[in-house]
């Protein structure tokens, strides 16, 4: 494996095309076109306390994101059954988009050497991107905690009022 990429803002994004559990294609270039920004953001596995945390951040917030045009979607290499308990345990209002292959993580250079009490491993960097409607990134954060991370991105994107 190679090193993983870093995006950063002004870049192009990766093209997106894939399915959530339910089967409906999630297409970026479809969405954008049709004048929706997105905030796409990786995490490490459905189900865990920081990734509940996160998902129930960006679910309680979701309207808020709505109004200045974003739609949010959530992606980890989870399965779509998996997926389809998440959503349901959770009420997301969201879709969580399968990745499976990992395709998704490379492209966005989410798939990263970690350590955890002294151990590398590869694994999913919890990182968020917002993608404007000319197809770049306009906003590109990796490592980031799942605690007050949804904050973070509405007082940096000015939405926090």
């Amino acid at each position: 494996m190679t090193d993983a990429v870093t995006l950063e803002v002004g870049e192009p994004a990766p093209p997106i095309t894939t399915t959530t559990a339910d089967g409906t294609v999630i297409d970026l270039a479809s969405t954008l076109a049709e004048g929706q920004r997105v905030v796409l953001y990786f995490y490490p596995k459905d189900s865990t306390p920081g990734c509940t945390t996160q998902a129930c951040d960006f679910r309680d917030n979701v309207a808020r994101l709505a109004e200045a045009g974003l739609t949010v979607w959530g992606v980890s290499k989870d399965s779509a059954a998996s997926h389809t308990r998440f959503s349901e345990n959770q009420g997301l209002t969201f879709p969580l988009l399968l990745d499976q292959d990992g395709s998704l993580h490379e492209a966005y250079g989410t798939w990263r050497l970690k350590m955890n009490y002294g151990r590398e491993y590869m694994g999913c960097s919890r990182s968020t991107f917002v993608i404007d409607t000319d197809g770049t990134i306009a906003w590109a954060r990796y490592n980031v905690k799942a605690k007050g991370h949804v904050a973070m991105l509405l007082r940096e994107l000015g939405l926090d009022a």
